[in-house]
Formats: structure tokens, sequence, C-alpha cells
């Protein structure tokens, strides 16, 4: 049988999903996380072999006192795995120390982690990338606003999510950002502005590096944007993946040497012509993600298909196929409204006009509020007008 060790599997709140379906395929669950056991749900407690509290996961030596109990207690660990952006560097040292071989080593994390780094792997399969400047000095990075133009994106070079990026339109912006928020010691990557929205590529990919399942998102709105002005947010799923997101996708895959995983990568799809990038309509690159989208997307991604990505995953660990039919398609939307916004259709005017559409109807954690707003609607559609006109509805204010 086999010993996977998941880490963080109470946050988010969902991923308990992923644990529940390595159980009922046989393998043995062992969880790591700084909850104490008796406030998991139930459904989580009753998805894991034993649980192992520890007071902080930032505390490398709780977490790898934690993977050495249990192989001492139940022999050799096959994976271990957060699915969660924040931790990918923690596996991965995890993997190293302990020889566990199925998933990213600490060698592989510079140009799965650094956005400057991936940009030779999109690059090595013909995709275009926004030009960059790594920052170093101001007069390094006027040279460069002279090259690129105004306004450019400034960004932590090894990141996560839209913290700390900003966009800046002009020299004195530039300063005042050097002056104010430039963080000592952290490195920073300025980027073109690229006149886009994102659209991503979804995948669960075997051990060959092939999918086993693949979808996709549209955020038509920037999350930079959305976090810096406190904004509302959507996104949504599509219904079907547009053959040029899809071959991008596979062809991202193969550069990076993806394999056994689930993958979130993004891309630009240009809403204007861009000299030295495209012709509007146009896919570019712009980052990879080597774990599921955020927040409640897995569960988007399960409305949007008619299928189960949470079972599709431990089908890869437990037998390296999908066991999964394949399912009916819609679009599935995400809007989340932002809290203190006068809005013209309150929250049971919403649910007397779409509640027969609606999937999920949830306050989004503080954790991932800054993104995804306060008040989360989650409905699907067969087409893209129903979609717009749901849209229109819960973001229109007074």
């Amino acid at each position: 049988m086999k010993n996977v060790v998941f880490i963080s599997p109470n946050f988010p709140t969902n991923y308990w999903q992923f644990c529940r379906e390595l159980k009922n395929n046989g393998l043995n669950v062992l969880g790591v996380g700084d909850q104490p056991y008796d406030e998991l749900r139930p459904e989580l407690k009753d998805s894991l072999k034993e649980y192992y509290k520890v007071s902080s996961l930032e505390n490398y030596d709780e977490v790898y006192r934690a993977v050495a109990f249990f192989i001492f207690k139940y022999g050799r660990i096959d994976w271990l795995e957060s699915n969660n952006e924040y931790w990918l560097e923690r596996d991965a040292q995890l993997r190293t120390d302990f020889h566990i071989t199925s998933g990213f080593q600490v060698e592989d994390m510079p140009r799965i982690k650094y956005k400057s780094k991936m940009k030779e792997y999109y690059q090595k399969v013909g995709l275009a990338v926004a030009r960059y400047h790594l920052v170093d000095n101001l007069e390094g990075c006027l040279t460069f606003t002279k090259e690129a133009g105004y306004p450019v994106v400034v960004k932590p070079d090894n990141g996560v999510g839209a913290s700390h990026t900003y966009k800046l339109s002009s020299d004195e912006e530039l300063r005042q950002w050097f002056d104010r928020d430039c963080e000592p010691g952290v490195s920073y990557i300025m980027e073109e502005f690229v006149n886009a929205e994102v659209n991503s590529y979804d995948a669960i990919i075997d051990s060959k590096g092939e999918p086993m399942f693949e979808t996709g998102n549209v955020t038509p709105m920037s999350i930079m944007d959305i976090v810096n002005e406190a904004d509302n947010s959507i996104y949504y799923i599509v219904k079907d993946l547009p053959e040029d997101t899809r071959a991008a996708g596979r062809a991202t895959v193969k550069s990076f040497g993806v394999k056994s995983r689930f993958v979130h990568f993004e891309f630009f799809r240009l809403t204007q012509d861009q000299e030295g990038l495209g012709k509007k309509g146009q896919i570019m690159a712009l980052e990879v993600n080597m774990r599921p989208c955020g927040g409640f997307s897995p569960d988007m991604m399960n409305f949007a298909n008619s299928t189960n990505v949470y079972k599709i995953w431990a089908d890869m660990i437990a037998f390296d196929r999908s066991t999964m039919p394949e399912g009916k398609h819609a679009f599935c939307a995400f809007a989340g409204r932002r809290d203190g916004k006068d809005f013209v259709m309150d929250h049971q005017a919403i649910m007397d006009k779409y509640g027969a559409q609606m999937k999920m109807v949830e306050r989004i954690p503080d954790a991932l509020a800054d993104a995804m707003g306060n008040q989360m609607y989650m409905a699907t559609f067969p087409t893209q007008q129903e979609m717009d006109a749901f849209y229109s509805d819960l973001l229109r204010c007074k």
C-alpha cells in the first residue's frame, strides 16, 4: 500500500477532498498540519490514516520530524504533496531530504518558481514572452523603461499570486516605488505591460507527461488591479478549452518536463496588437504554477466538466490513469463581491433569480479575500451570453 504525506490538508478548506479520494483509492494518507486535530472537519479526519500536528508549518525542523515519524511507523513514503504554491519549495526540500523521487526536487525549483527563469522554457517551444529586467538600481530600471516604454509591471521574481505587484506609469512613479515599496533583499522583475486577458491551461499530467484531464479559465480583470484597488473579482472555467490554449499548454508541459502533477499555466491572450509580442487574440506566455489553480477553482472545474478532479488527481497517483468518465460541459462562473459596495441586487434577489444555476455560495476565507473578494457566488451556464448577464446583475452598483 502506498504511503502519501499530505502537507496542510486542512487549508485551503476544499483540499480535504484530495485526501478522501486518495483513501478511496486504497492509499495510506498521512497529514501534517498546524490546526489542532479536534478542529479538523470530520470528513478530513475520516480520510487520514494519521495526523501529525506541528506548531507551525513554517518550522522546517518540526515538519521534518513529522515526516521522519511517519517513515519510522509506516515505512517508505511514496508521495509527498501539498498542492499549494506557498509550500512548493518546502515540499521539494522534504522530498530531497527523504529521497522521495515522485515529485520536484530542490534542484528543480529555480525554473518553476522564478519568473525570469521560466521565460527560457517558454521560448524553447516558440511562445512569446514579455521583455523584462531584473531590478538592480534606479538607473538600470530607467534604461529599461526607455526601451520598453511605460507602463511597466514590477513584482517579486519568486512570488505567490499578485501580492506586492505594481503597475508603474512614469519615471516619478518608478522613483516613488524605489523609495517606498522596494523591499531590501527581495529580487524583483520588471516587465513591459501586456494588454491582455489571462487565459489558463489547467491539467492533470501522468507519469509520461501526457494529460489525463484538461480545462482552462479566463480572467477578464487583472488580479493585480483587484488586489491593489480592492475591486470585485470574476473569472470563469471555459466550456471548451480553445485549441491554441491546449497547444500552448501541452508544449509547456513538455518544455518544463512536467510529470505526475496537477498544473495551472497562465497565458496572456492579447486584447490588441502589440509590437514584438503578437496580434490581437494571440496567446503568449505569462507564468507556470506547478499546482492546482487556487481557491475554489478545482470545484469549478468539476461543475464545468461534470467530473471530479480530486478523484482524477488521486487516480494519477494510484493508477497513473483516470477512472472518471467524460462528462457534459458548461461555463462555470465565479463572482467575488467586495464588502462595502452598494450593489443593486442583494443576496436574496440573487438567489431568487439564479438559484437554479447556483453551485456554491460562501464567504471567502480572509487569507484569499484580497484576490477573490469577500462573498462568493458560483454558477453554471450553457452559454457565454447567459454568463455575461449573471456578471452584469451581480456586480452592478447603485
